[in-house]
């Protein structure tokens, strides 16, 4: 297993890019591979994940050319097809679950692998919309872990569905199957996620109609080829939150982040941490600077951040804090790439906290200042948001060592070589 050693950094000042948005990169590759013709695609995503979405879609039958800065999706005239050979979804749950859905509408039989740690999460929750459009889904267990076999159906059955589990991923695999339905498909939130599939259908043509409904959100999608086009993918917010975390807890810090993809459901962080007291600004280009700040305990609930994937870096900001910090509904935590509810206690518990949990509540007792941190010592398993965090403690603090950092490649390759041009 990989190790990084980490030691406490005095100072930190300059400026970060970071990779394009993942989300907007693998859904840019997906619609360009949808539609017919050329679509480019400029700022996308260097990691691993990406790269098996681009792999996957090549063996659906489109084609993907590396150019310079940008990359060229060509969809094929007929549409996608069925591939013989297994679809590699690597460590990528969003490329697993988004292809399902793909997949659905294309006749023939498709088989979606990942690696060890994704062929423990669940796709249960991905099958069942897809089996009420006609779809043939298999998996292992009650909980449908990978591999998934699925026999596609052309076209799928329009459905009108309510998500029950808060899910960007699942409502994007309803939608990319509403393109090939036969009839117009509607699928319902409680608790906006993020908005990232949607506005992209949108923008590439596809007949959309989004409603706000108090904290939820409707969407309906008319089925249809979308529209080749240019995307230009923003930076990633997600991968923003560590530097933001970064520059607010280290004890002399000054942070730039190049410009990120604002969308509120996507920069709930800012929001957080600011609530505890983190001097965060924006910049008129969509740039966040971060600063060193006193931080004061809060309550964090997970409709605050949807995803939950900023947790991990959060539980560094709550270990720095005045006071007890509360993460609330944070049961997603337990299905990610790693089980993060157990990942993100036993980290603060490494930094010296005291940590307890009841139910999908956690919390965790701050010691006030990043310089009480405890030199750590921590395995990460495939996990690379866990990672990140526990880099940004090591740094903040007195240094520490990573077991497993290697799986930061699956989103952020560079991820070490940007904090080290801060020291």
């Amino acid at each position: 297993m990989s190790e990084v050693r980490l030691e406490g950094a005095q100072r930190l000042r300059g400026r970060v890019r970071v990779p394009g948005d993942k989300s907007g990169s693998h859904r840019a590759l997906m619609l360009g591979a949808l539609a017919s013709g050329s679509s480019t695609v400029t700022g996308l995503s260097g990691g691993e994940d990406v790269a098996a979405t681009a792999r996957i879609v090549s063996q659906l039958g489109a084609e993907v050319l590396l150019e310079n800065e940008r990359v060229i999706v060509r969809g094929p005239l007929k549409g996608l097809r069925a591939s013989d050979d297994a679809l590699d979804c690597g460590n990528s749950g969003t490329s697993m679950r988004l292809f399902a859905g793909i997949v659905a509408g294309i006749e023939g039989r498709h088989q979606l692998v990942g690696d060890a740690s994704l062929s423990r999460r669940p796709m249960d929750r991905v099958a069942r919309p897809l089996r009420l459009m006609g779809a043939e889904v298999e998996g292992h267990g009650d909980a449908l872990t990978p591999p998934l076999r699925i026999s596609g159906a052309a076209p799928l059955h329009a459905i009108d569905y309510d998500v029950p589990v808060v899910s960007a991923q699942v409502k994007s695999a309803i939608l990319f199957a509403g393109l090939a339905a036969d009839g117009p498909t509607t699928v319902r939130e409680a608790t906006r996620t993020r908005s990232t599939t949607e506005d992209m259908l949108l923008e590439a043509g596809v007949l959309l109609r989004v409603t706000n409904v108090r904290e939820g959100r409707e969407v309906t999608i008319e089925p249809g080829r979308p529209e080749a086009r240019t995307w230009r993918v923003p930076g990633d917010p997600s991968q923003a939150a560590f530097f933001a975390v970064l520059g607010v807890v280290h004890r002399d810090a000054q942070i730039n982040i190049a410009p990120i993809d604002r969308t509120p459901e996507r920069v709930g962080f800012v929001d957080v941490l600011r609530r505890m007291g983190a001097n965060l600004a924006w910049g008129d280009d969509g740039s966040l600077r971060a600063e060193t700040s006193p931080l004061l305990a809060t309550e964090i609930w997970a409709a605050e951040i949807p995803s939950v994937d900023e947790v991990p870096a959060l539980t560094v900001a709550a270990a720095a804090a005045h006071g007890v910090t509360a993460f609330r509904n944070m049961g997603e935590l337990r299905v990610k790439e790693s089980d993060r509810f157990a990942g993100s206690l036993a980290l603060a518990r490494a930094l010296g906290c005291a940590t307890w949990s009841e139910g999908d509540d956690f919390y965790v007792r701050g010691l006030e200042d990043s310089a009480a941190f405890a030199d750590l010592h921590v395995e990460v398993e495939l996990d690379h948001r866990m990672v990140m965090a526990a880099a940004v403690a090591a740094l903040a603090g007195h240094g520490g060592t990573i077991l497993g950092a290697t799986s930061v490649s699956s989103s952020y390759p560079t991820f070490f070589e940007h904090l080290a041009s801060l020291q």
